[in-house]
C-alpha cells in the first residue's frame, strides 16, 4: 500500500503538474475513446502501455480471462458493451488475451476448481474454448496448449460478443469492427487474428495493410 500512496503523491507532484492542461481538458469534455478494449484482470497486462495510448483513449472492460458472457447471460459486461456502442459511439472493439493466463489454466484444469465456486462458474463462459483444444490440440505440451487455448478463447468470446444486439446491428451495417488479439508478456509481441488466414499473426507495420477494413464475419474457431 505504501507504494500506491507514494505513487499518488508522485503523480500529483510530477505527472499531473506537467500535464495539468491536458487533465483539465479531459475533465471538461465528453469522453470519446478510440476503442472498447476487453482484456484480462491480470496485473501484468497494461492496455495503455501496450497500445501506447493516453488517458481517454481506451474504454476498458477487464475481468478474469477476458470473457464476454453471451447476450442474455446478465452481468456488468453487457452494460459496458452496450454503453460503449450506443452512447460513446465506439467503432472498434478489441478482445485481448495474454500468455500465462491464470483463468485459462483454471479453465483447462476445471475439475480442480471445487474450492473456488465463483471462479468455476465464471469459467463456464470459456467452455467452448476448452472443448476445442481438447479435441484438436490434446497432444500439445502444456505451455503450447495454454497459448492455443488462450487464442481459441479470444475467438469464442468474439462469437459471444456478436450475440449482443447492439454489436450485431452495427456489424451488419459495417459501423463496427471487432478485433481479436493475443499479447505475449515475455516477448512483448502482440498478435492479431486474421480471418482470411484463420490464424493469429504478429502486428507489424507490414501486417496492418488492409487490416482495418470493416469485417462482420465471425471467426473460425480453429485455434492456431
Amino acid at each position: 500500500m505504501d507504494k500506491l500512496l507514494a505513487g499518488v503523491i508522485g503523480f500529483r507532484r510530477e505527472a499531473y503538474a506537467k500535464n495539468r492542461q491536458f487533465f483539465e481538458q479531459l475533465a471538461t469534455k465528453q469522453q470519446k475513446p478510440i476503442a472498447l478494449f476487453i482484456t484480462c484482470s491480470d496485473s501484468r497486462v497494461h492496455p495503455n502501455l501496450i497500445t501506447q495510448t493516453e488517458p481517454g483513449d481506451l474504454f476498458l472492460l477487464r475481468n478474469a480471462g477476458n470473457l464476454v458472457p453471451p447476450h442474455g447471460a446478465g452481468g456488468g459486461e453487457a452494460a459496458t458493451i452496450e454503453y460503449s456502442v450506443e452512447v460513446l459511439g465506439i467503432r472498434d472493439i478489441v478482445i485481448c488475451g495474454h500468455s500465462q493466463c491464470g483463468a485459462i489454466r483454471a479453465m483447462l484444469e476445471y475439475d480442480r476448481l471445487a474450492h473456488l465456486p465463483y471462479v468455476k462458474d465464471w469459467c463456464r463462459h470459456a467452455e467452448a474454448a476448452k472443448r476445442i483444444v481438447e479435441q484438436k490440440h490434446r497432444d500439445l505440451p502444456p505451455a503450447e496448449l495454454a497459448a492455443v487455448a488462450t487464442q481459441a478463447n479470444v475467438l469464442v468470446q468474439i462469437n459471444h460478443l456478436n450475440t449482443h444486439p447492439c454489436v450485431a446491428v452495427r456489424l451488419s451495417s459495417h459501423e463496427l469492427r471487432v478485433h481479436g488479439w493475443y499479447y505475449d508478456i515475455g516477448t512483448g509481441e502482440v498478435l492479431r487474428y486474421e480471418p482470411a488466414e484463420a490464424q493469429f499473426i504478429p502486428i507489424s507495420a507490414e501486417s496492418t495493410n488492409g487490416y482495418l477494413s470493416p469485417r462482420s464475419q465471425a471467426p473460425m474457431l480453429v485455434g492456431r
